[in-house]
């Protein structure tokens, strides 16, 4: 998706839990490991943005939670959605920033269906001994979000 304004985009990034482990993917343009997920297009809130960026991009469909286990609500015309783990803003280049609203997802299958117009250089199904040894070189943010990722579903599968 092309940026919806030339200073800042609002992003949706999802770390994917299966079987006790994070779903990471090398991205194309920065040949670093980050989480599943992109911008947030007009028509969509983060929620819908998160789901539709992992379908996309890998394939799988997810579910997402959050500490409460709360689902969306439908109230007259407003839908109250589900609040991400985490937000974050960061640069990514000297001229444009985004401001990333984190989620922590499960889905029921590790089988991925890369998508043929995302391109993915590669991506790995981590463990949380992968995590913590690093020997990846994946961003201290990614390996932060994946590690918490890891504990907040450990005892929940």
């Amino acid at each position: 998706m092309p940026h919806i304004h030339e200073k800042i985009d609002f992003c949706a990034e999802t770390f994917i839990v299966f079987n006790n482990k994070v779903l990471l993917r090398q991205h194309d343009k920065f040949k670093i490991w980050l989480s599943v997920g992109g911008h947030i297009e007009l028509d969509e809130d983060p929620n819908e943005a998160a789901i539709r960026e992992v379908k996309e991009e890998v394939g799988l469909d997810i579910v997402i939670v959050d500490s409460e286990n709360k689902t969306p609500v439908f109230k007259g015309n407003k839908l109250s959605i589900i609040p991400p783990q985490y937000i974050n803003r960061h640069r990514i280049s000297d001229s444009h920033e985004h401001i990333a609203f984190i989620y922590f997802v499960q889905t029921e299958t590790d089988q991925l269906k890369l998508s043929e117009t995302e391109i993915t250089d590669e991506c790995k199904w981590f463990t949380k001994e992968e995590i913590e040894k690093n020997d990846y070189g994946i961003p201290d943010d990614v390996q932060f979000y994946a590690l918490k990722a890891l504990e907040y579903f450990s005892g929940k599968i």
